[in-house]
């Protein structure tokens, strides 16, 4: 178990790989989307798409793996007009561990700035829309130590509730009762304990983790 930071966040990726194709002023954008789960997979993702459209006019790029590796890339479009409104879209959707290339095979018209921007901003909406989304929940690990004589009752007590799961009963001394739960449900949890075990329970946390839950 990874322990990270245990704010709580409500970010988003998409459910699934996903390609969408429109046709703008007879260009042809693609719009494939990958989940990525490192920088070094969202690049070769992208090296791989650049392949695969290797007679294509333009393969423009953005990804967000989290808060730090965020990158995007013109890819010869005029400065500004490809990669960055892709990132915007990946942004304003609150995603993460999420790629995305726009493959644009030009059809002769040229569509100005403004038009990129339209264009390369809306093939990426499109695509996550269609792909559908998948909100990443922190999911906190928590422990409490118990009477290792008493414990097996009060398991027959915790089994029996909905706010969080029994992850792990370590034995020693004192049994060690780890609990999975969301992040912002510890101090419910702790309530919880404290009332029906009929004794202060204070939680330590021992990790977290990230889950999806398709919407």
């Amino acid at each position: 178990m990874r322990k990270i930071r245990t704010e709580v966040r409500y970010l988003y990726t998409i459910s699934r790989d996903y390609r969408k194709e429109i046709v703008i002023e007879k260009s042809r954008f693609i719009c494939s989307l990958k989940k990525v789960h490192s920088e070094a997979e969202a690049q070769e993702f992208i090296k791989a798409v650049k392949k695969e459209f290797w007679d294509a006019t333009h393969n423009c790029s953005a990804y967000i793996v989290d808060d730090l590796a965020q990158r995007s890339s013109d890819d010869g479009e005029p400065s500004g007009t490809a990669g960055i409104p892709m990132l915007e879209v990946l942004r304003k959707n609150g995603m993460t561990e999420t790629a995305a290339v726009v493959t644009r095979y030009f059809g002769g018209i040229k569509l100005g700035a403004g038009g990129l921007v339209r264009a390369y901003s809306g093939s990426v909406a499109g695509a996550v829309k269609e792909a559908g989304l998948a909100q990443k929940i922190l999911l906190g690990y928590y422990s409490f130590l118990y009477d290792v004589n008493s414990v097996g009752r009060i398991l027959n007590v915790l089994y029996q509730q909905q706010l969080f799961e029994i992850a792990d009963v370590q034995y020693d001394l004192r049994a060690k009762v780890i609990l999975k739960m969301r992040a912002e449900q510890k101090a419910e949890a702790e309530a919880w304990l404290t009332e029906n075990l009929n004794q202060q329970i204070e939680l330590e946390q021992e990790g977290t983790e990230f889950a999806e839950v398709a919407l």
